[in-house]
């Protein structure tokens, strides 16, 4: 499998626990990896034959800036579940990086991994069914 990947993808969200933070929006940072075989899309040069990582992007641009998830781990997961499900991916890595939210470091947030053997049925955007 090879991987396509998206890197640094800033997006504005409802996230978090405490009060202040569910009456504010918070830029999230995403890192995914994704497996995927380009060898036809290498072969033809053509869109239609690889993971469209605008497409990608533009999915979960909509995703998260819809969501008000209290928890990155939360948001990271229905993030790597819409990604198996919604594209023709095998495997996802999915960091969520919520810049800021610890005084003294740069970064904080998770990463998980995740396949289609893995992948639950989606979930609203507010965590509910």
């Amino acid at each position: 499998m090879d991987i396509v990947y998206l890197r640094d993808l800033r997006i504005p969200t409802v996230i978090g626990v405490f009060e202040w933070e569910r009456r504010v929006r918070q830029t999230v940072a995403l890192d995914l990896d994704m497996a995927a075989d380009i060898a036809r899309a290498a072969q033809s040069d053509d869109l239609v034959d690889t993971l469209d990582y605008k497409a990608v992007a533009k999915r979960l641009i909509t995703f998260v800036e819809e969501s008000r998830f209290q928890l990155v781990e939360t948001l990271a997961e229905r993030v790597a579940q819409l990604v198996l499900t919604e594209f023709d991916v095998a495997w996802v890595r999915v960091r969520v990086n919520k810049t800021g939210a610890v005084r003294g470091a740069r970064d904080v947030g998770v990463i998980i991994e995740r396949d289609r053997r893995t992948a639950a049925p989606e979930s609203g955007p507010d965590g509910g069914g």
